[in-house]
């Protein structure tokens, strides 16, 4: 793990993503909606502003992508986004159910919580300074 790139590249990503799907619900939440054919909210406020939080992440992703030693301390911030996230929608997926536009979100988020986790992980062990 005393490679970098992975770690990097994986921000890259998460910087990508986030930031994608962030200014979609920030800019033009109705399109989204009704290509799902899912109710949107009663204000689009209501979806704008996770996407506008969405685009802070991405920035965030984005410096640990730059420097992942330096800025290792923002991972764990970007691991209680993905565990707030997968845990709201789990819950209602398993429980009273939640309209599928979220579904393939939750997994996609999974999967980045696992990385995130491994890519701390990894940072603690060749850098352990900077803990």
């Amino acid at each position: 793990m005393s490679d970098l790139r992975p770690i990097r590249a994986l921000f890259v990503v998460a910087a990508v993503y986030d930031g994608f799907l962030g200014a979609h619900f920030l800019l033009a939440p109705g399109p989204i909606f009704h290509h799902w054919h899912v109710t949107p909210p009663n204000h689009a406020g209501y979806v704008q502003f996770p996407g506008a939080l969405l685009l802070v992440f991405a920035v965030m992703f984005a410096a640990i992508a730059r420097d992942p030693v330096a800025n290792r301390n923002c991972i764990l911030y970007g691991i209680l986004l993905k565990v707030a996230y997968c845990g709201i929608v789990f819950a209602y997926w398993f429980t009273s159910g939640i309209p599928i536009i979220w579904k393939p979100f939750a997994i996609i988020d999974l999967v980045f919580l696992w990385l995130f986790i491994w890519a701390d992980r990894g940072l603690r062990r060749i850098h352990p300074r900077s803990a």
